[in-house]
This record gives structure tokens, C-alpha cells and sequence, in this order.
């Protein structure tokens, strides 16, 4: 839930937040102040924003621009509210907006230049770690043996692999044997083609006997290894293509990676270190400077800024207020109790399922004197607490319609019901309500809606009350008509 209204909330353009210059904030002949709010004037541009990124295709309750003022001047107002409990100087805050902001700014760092020296510098470790045995390509057959594999296994192993090597030897066409003897499917398929490696990919044993092999063609004596017995035969060897050659790839291969972040990460540091700023103060005036000549760029920002305080500031005035306000929630039921009348019955208690009659009576007689709360804690501890499963039970507040057991014992209706495997006992227990929910407990979901309602308009109330604001109507009719 939060989540979600995190989320609307950072669509909402707001008041500007101070790493922006005041320049950008500056009324122009082509962008009008369309209204003022406590004191801070509101550009046409950042109005026409919010609406048009709220009002776009595929929003379901599009507003107009008239019943769009409201919404824009209460967001704002709450913004205000959180900037004078200085919600900003939160490190949670400032740490949370930093790196979205340095998310957004990131990526421009980032020229081709330095994609091409990214792609040198990888290329070259590429070559490095090579060395200079260079790439070899081999094939092999391989007869599998497990590690902790008897004497007797690794004998019978050891003589047919010895077969296929006196065979080789002979002249029989390796990629044939490969094809058929083989346990390696990868490659067997393919006649034992490996492909080109460098060394470290193969384990040593494997390693040291095919880099030893010196021309195509050639193929090793048996070698075992932690997989078993192989054969391996020599099919090329090279140095690595020029950089021009992989060049392509290697840019894929930066995109794929996302390494593009990396080279921004060490270009900012870099720029840190020659600066004499923090990286803090840095990345403030780099936001500056490129919000000054990228509106897009600008609002995008101040959209996270302030959507991220008005968050905070709802949060504390309403969401998690109105949830964690238990006797707030209660007052709110008594006072409103017929809202929440039913117009059937409902039962508040639990259909359960167990293996035995005795446990039907033991259930119940577990939680009868017990608030309805701690019923599930109780059994879960009774019943439920080691590897034993004694009783399956749903709980909760039902009408006719939402659970047979309940339907077929409580409402009396002549319904089927399916039994769980293994537990044969159907039982239900608890009580009927008639009109409506005991307590607020009983609808909690719907009290807390209801009682942030009331929160949120007593809050907007005030708001109003305490920043002035005006709306200019001339510039209000110009909106996406200039």
C-alpha cells in the first residue's frame, strides 16, 4: 500500500527544492507565474508538468485543469508543511533523494570517448590475462567416474578408455569416436568440440595436457581427471584478434553489463578528487548546472524531491497515524457505527478441519474464553506447534457465500462441502452478528480508509488556513494552449 501511494505521490511536481539555481525559478515572458503558494511563485512550465504527466493516456479519472488546481495546491501545501518540519534535513531523506537524483545524472556523464576507453582498457586486460600461451581450441572424449568411484569402476573405465586411444592411434577418426563413446553430451554432439579457451578454464589436469599439445591434430595420452578419463585432441591455437575485431562485441557486452554506471562512478571520482569538493558538493552543483538547461531533467528531479517529502509528511499526518492510532480507530467506529451495518448476517469465528472427534470439542474449549485476536496464536501453539499438523482452520468474519463449512453448519444451507485430506471433521465455531461488525477490529481495513479520510481533510483544512496562495486565472486558461 505504501508503496503504491509512494509511487502517485513522486507524479506530482511540487515546490523547488534548493540545489536549483533561483534562475531557474525565474519568471520569463514565455513561462508566466500561474499561482503563488506561501510566498513561492509556481511557473506555468512546472503546473503544465504534474497535470500532463497526471491526466495522460491510459489515467482513468482524468482531471480537468479547473478540478486539477486543487489537487496541485494541497500537494504543494504539503510539501510546505514537510519543508518546515525540515523533513529535508533528514539523512534518511537526503540519502534516499541522492541517489535517485545521481541516477538521473550519471548516464550524462558518460561520453562515447570514455565508452571507447572502457572497451580499451577491457580489451587489454582481456589480452593480459591471456598471456602468452594464447587461445587454444580442443576437443575430447571423456569417460565419466565418479570421485568417490570404486577401484572396480575406475578399472573398467581405465580399460576402455584405452581402447578408444589404441584406436585413435590407429587412425579412427576422432570426432566419430567423440560422437559415439563420449559421456560429455555438450560436446559429444558436436564431436567433442570444446571451443577456444585460455588457461584457468579448465581444471589443471585437463589444462596442463592440452596446453602441452603442440600442433593441430595432436592428441594427448589418457589423462584423468575429478570428472574422469579423457582424450584430448588439438584442433588450433591463436592469439587474440585485434581490438578492431572484438570492438563490437565488447561495447555489447559494456551495455549488457551495465557497465556504463561503472565509468560514471570512476569519472565522478575522478572529477571529486581534482575539484577540492566533497563528492556531496559535487554532485549538488552538477544538478544544478545541468537542470539549468534540461527542463525534463529539472522537473524529473524535483518530482523525486518532493514527492519524497510529501510521502514522509503524509505518512506522519495521515497513513501511518490513522494505522497505528488504535484508540483514535476505536473513538472513529463508536462514533460512526451505523456506516458499517451489515444487511445480512455475518459469523466471526472459524471453520476448522481435524483428524479426530475429541479434537472438535478441544478446539473449541482452547479458545472460548480468549479475545477473537489471540485465537490463531493459541491454536498454532496447542495444535500446530511441532511437525504434527493436528487441525487446519480459517478464521475470520464470513457471510453466507464465503465458506461451505460455514455456509453448510452456521447458515444452515444445503451446500457441498469438500473435505481436506486427512482431516475428515468439518466443525465451525464463534458467534452470528446480525446488524454488525462487536468492534472496529471486526472491519479494520474499512475504519482505517474511513478514519485517514477524516484525517487528510482535517489536515488539508489546516493547511489552507496556514499558507496563503493565490491562482493567476489569466494563465490558468493558457495551459497546453500557448
Amino acid at each position: 500500500m505504501k508503496k503504491i501511494v509512494k509511487t502517485a505521490a513522486l507524479l506530482l511536481a511540487a515546490v523547488p527544492y534548493a540545489a536549483l539555481s533561483a534562475q531557474t525559478q525565474q519568471q520569463t515572458a514565455d513561462d508566466p507565474v500561474i499561482m503563488t503558494i506561501n510566498g513561492q511563485p509556481v511557473l506555468r512550465s512546472e503546473f503544465e508538468y504534474s497535470y500532463n504527466k497526471n491526466n495522460s493516456e491510459g489515467v482513468i479519472d482524468k482531471k480537468s485543469v479547473e478540478e486539477y488546481v486543487d489537487l496541485f495546491v494541497n500537494y504543494k501545501m504539503k510539501v510546505c508543511a514537510a519543508l518546515d518540519a525540515r523533513l529535508d534535513t533528514l539523512t534518511s531523506f537526503k540519502n534516499e533523494f541522492a541517489q535517485y537524483r545521481d541516477q538521473q545524472l550519471l548516464p550524462a556523464m558518460v561520453t562515447d570517448a570514455d565508452v571507447e576507453t572502457e572497451a580499451h582498457r577491457i580489451y587489454d586486460e582481456t589480452v593480459q590475462r591471456i598471456g602468452p600461451d594464447g587461445l587454444i581450441l580442443t576437443a575430447h572424449i571423456l569417460l565419466r567416474v565418479p570421485q568417490q568411484g570404486s577401484q572396480d569402476e575406475l578399472a573398467k573405465a581405465k580399460v576402455r578408455i584405452d581402447s578408444i586411444y589404441n584406436a585413435l592411434k590407429a587412425g579412427a577418426d576422432f570426432g566419430e569416436l567423440a560422437t559415439k563413446c563420449s559421456q560429455d553430451p555438450g560436446s559429444a554432439q558436436r564431436g567433442g568440440l570444446l571451443g577456444y579457451a585460455q588457461r584457468g578454464q579448465f581444471v589443471k589436469e585437463f589444462e596442463d595436457a592440452a596446453f602441452a599439445l603442440r600442433d593441430s591434430g595432436d592428441i594427448s595420452p589418457v589423462v584423468q581427471s575429478p570428472f574422469g578419463y579423457h582424450i584430448i585432441q588439438l584442433r588450433g591455437r591463436k592469439q587474440l584478434e585485434p581490438f578492431e575485431f572484438h570492438h563490437d562485441n565488447i561495447l555489447r557486452f559494456i551495455e549488457q553489463r551495465g557497465l556504463r554506471d561503472r565509468i560514471a562512478e570512476q569519472k565522478v571520482d575522478s572529477l571529486v578528487k581534482t575539484s577540492g569538493k566533497t563528492r556531496a558538493q559535487y554532485m549538488d552543483d552538477l544538478a544544478e548546472t545541468m537542470s539549468a538547461g534540461d527542463m525534463e531533467l529539472k522537473n524529473l528531479i524535483r518530482e523525486y524531491h518532493d514527492g519524497l517529502l510529501f510521502f514522509e509528511i503524509s505518512n506522519r499526518e495521515v497513513w501511518d497515524k490513522a494505522a497505528k492510532d488504535e484508540q483514535g480507530l476505536k473513538t472513529f467506529f463508536k462514533k460512526n457505527k451505523k456506516k458499517y451495518n451489515w444487511d445480512e448476517p455475518r459469523f466471526k469465528g472459524m471453520a476448522y478441519h481435524v483428524k479426530t472427534q475429541d479434537d472438535v470439542a478441544a478446539v473449541r474449549d482452547a479458545v472460548k474464553k480468549l479475545p477473537f485476536d489471540q485465537w490463531a496464536e493459541k491454536l498454532r501453539t496447542t495444535f500446530n506447534a511441532d511437525s504434527v499438523i493436528r487441525i487446519r482452520v480459517e478464521k475470520g468474519i464470513f457471510k453466507q457465500g464465503d465458506n461451505a463449512v460455514v455456509d453448510s453448519i452456521i447458515f444452515k444451507k444445503d451446500t457441498t462441502v469438500t473435505h481436506l485430506k486427512d482431516y475428515p471433521i468439518d466443525a465451525a465455531y464463534g458467534k452470528i452478528l446480525k446488524k454488525g461488525p462487536e468492534d472496529y477490529t471486526d472491519v479494520r481495513p474499512l475504519v482505517v480508509q474511513d478514519y485517514q479520510e477524516m484525517l487528510e481533510k482535517q489536515w488539508v483544512e489546516a493547511l489552507r488556513r496556514k499558507y496563503a496562495y493565490s491562482v493567476n486565472r489569466d494563465v490558468l486558461d493558457t495551459v497546453n494552449k500557448h
